[in-house]
């Protein structure tokens, strides 16, 4: 019997613009297609940092070449355009690779919005880095034309930051739940999802922040009851002392032992760090639940217990 499975893919299964986004797709859907042709129900969520930083840039500059016609384009609706175009060719992809496979099965992209607390202190600490890396001359230029703030990534060169906020709930989630009853493959939460604050009456209003892939598919997996949370990433498992000569690949974890190595810090921020919070609050959120940390292509013999970090009560 088939598993309900939502799927967090990275920035590495997407490229960063778009001709590499249309090679990438074609890669990723034959892996999706992998845990589909076996039977399990299937929703895909998928960052968008390279694309929603250049979907702004490319807006605040046309506004700034013609302020007379145009006006700035919030954040959030620059998230809810990369939602439009990253899913418009996964979709395909997906469609074509089934259909190669002779398996009918429908597959929609849904505008996607999440609730965030307007009072979540990741508003005063911007941390999420989005866009293109920078050399430090264009990332202080940056700084001063528009007064973004911006930080070192990794040692990759710069980028932008901007508010990640915790997802409270997925708005459009029995929309959500009733395609993939109906046996459709569903593209759902993109970017983390439209980040809105619910304000009085029944407004939703966009939040100028960027909410984290991987916390956003452990929400909709917790609210679609999923069995399991696949995160992936571009290493095959999680590791213990990364990039030192102890270094030790992990293949399965407890929650109360991930937690204690979250807290000795051996999972870098922005990096491997989210991916095992969120892993950990699935695996907690009921009984039976797993999570899955692997590589993109290893999904399907994650899925089997051949390989990646599982983390399960």
């Amino acid at each position: 019997m088939g598993k309900r499975i939502v799927i967090a893919l990275g920035g590495n299964a997407l490229g960063s613009n778009l001709p590499e986004q249309m090679v990438a797709v074609k890669k990723t859907a034959s892996a999706i297609v992998d845990l589909i042709e076996a039977g399990n129900e299937v929703v895909i969520a998928h960052g968008n940092g390279p694309q929603v930083g250049m979907i702004q840039n490319a807006m605040s500059e046309l506004t700034r070449s013609n302020p007379e016609k145009y006006i700035p384009c919030p954040l959030s609706v620059c998230v809810a355009m990369s939602q439009g175009y990253i899913g418009y060719d996964l979709q395909n992809a997906l469609r074509e690779e089934m259909l190669d496979r002779g398996i009918t099965t429908g597959c929609t992209t849904i505008l996607t919005q999440v609730e965030v607390d307007a009072h979540d202190p990741a508003f005063k600490n911007p941390t999420k880095p989005i866009g293109a890396f920078m050399t430090k001359e264009e990332a202080d230029k940056m700084v001063a034309e528009q007064g973004y703030k911006v930080v070192e990534d990794a040692g990759r060169g710069y980028r932008r930051v901007v508010a990640s906020p915790k997802p409270q709930s997925i708005i459009e989630i029995d929309t959500i739940r009733s395609l993939v009853e109906n046996d459709y493959v569903v593209v759902a939460c993109g970017g983390g999802g439209i980040p809105v604050f619910v304000t009085e009456g029944h407004h939703l209003k966009g939040a100028a922040a960027v909410i984290d892939k991987d916390f956003a598919a452990e929400k909709l997996a917790e609210q679609l009851n999923a069995d399991c949370l696949i995160i992936l990433t571009a290493v095959e498992k999680v590791a213990v002392h990364f990039g030192k000569p102890d270094q030790e690949w992990l293949s399965e974890l407890t929650p109360e032992t991930a937690q204690k190595y979250i807290e000795a810090g051996e999972f870098a921020p922005g990096s491997m760090l989210p991916k095992v919070q969120a892993a950990v609050a699935f695996a907690q959120s009921a009984p039976g639940r797993e999570s899955l940390i692997t590589l993109l292509e290893k999904a399907k013999d994650g899925i089997n217990g051949l390989t990646g970090t599982r983390i399960h009560q």
